[in-house]
């Protein structure tokens, strides 16, 4: 095998991609301005790995129609949200205050934007691409979705339940989109949303806590409210996202 191929194979650029993207979503940690500062670097690693180590054009960061994509995978993200927290609200789990007001926006969006973008590449950009190449689609959704899940079991207040239920929600139904539109710019969209509306809700996001525009006060069973761990842990989210996921399956199978 010639040196072409072989940095063609997820075997190099793989590995390449994690470390790289890895370490450019490490300066998150860092504050909300750090957090803006680490998908933009994260970015530009992919791009680069993508780009000379792959060898293979990136139909996934296409500029043309981004915007777009990024908003309409926003609206099934906000819309995932809304749905499932009004299920709860009208049952009773959850209810709002004022708290903050709006100062507490642009600290929420710049996070949000950090987590969606770098996690994004790592895991629907690089590691499901590469696993759809070696084994199928189905494959590749599956695997990813629990790693998804595995990664959120280190979180405040994470439990087995939260994980299997993150895996279901975030990992099945970002892959699903991923493999419907095609673009990282869709699924980075939703998961931007998701995270912002939770934590602008003042409900926690995957076990963080947030201080948003409002404070969610929780009342009634965890199954219903999620607990401590916020939405994510709710059977709510749960259904509701098998059933957007499984619309995106079915297109993307067309």
């Amino acid at each position: 095998m010639n040196t072409a191929r072989r940095t063609r194979s997820p075997l190099i650029w793989l590995p390449v991609g994690l470390v790289g993207v890895g370490a450019a979503s490490a300066l998150a940690s860092g504050g909300a301005a750090l957090a803006v500062v680490a998908a933009v670097a994260a970015t530009a690693v992919y791009w680069t790995v993508m780009r000379f180590v792959a060898r293979r054009p990136l139909p996934e960061l296409a500029r043309r129609g981004a915007g777009r994509e990024a908003l309409a995978g926003g609206a099934v993200g906000l819309g995932f949200v809304l749905v499932s927290v009004l299920v709860i609200t009208v049952f009773g789990g959850y209810s709002f205050t004022w708290s903050q007001g709006l100062s507490a926006v642009l600290p929420v969006v710049a996070v949000a934007i950090g987590a969606a973008v770098t996690e994004e590449l790592l895991f629907r950009g690089l590691a499901l691409q590469a696993l759809e190449q070696w084994f199928g689609g189905r494959v590749a959704l599956a695997v990813t979705a629990v790693l998804f899940g595995l990664l959120h079991l280190f979180n405040p207040g994470a439990t087995l339940w939260s994980s299997v239920a993150i895996a279901v929600e975030a990992g099945v139904l970002l892959g699903a989109a991923f493999l419907w539109r095609r673009t990282i710019w869709f699924v980075v969209g939703l998961h931007f949303a998701w995270n912002a509306a939770e934590a602008l809700l003042g409900i926690p996001v995957s076990g963080h806590p947030s201080e948003g525009v409002l404070t969610a006060h929780v009342s009634g069973p965890e199954w219903l409210t999620g607990g401590g761990f916020g939405l994510e842990a709710s059977v709510v989210p749960v259904v509701v996202s098998l059933v957007i996921a499984a619309a995106m399956l079915r297109r993307a199978r067309r």
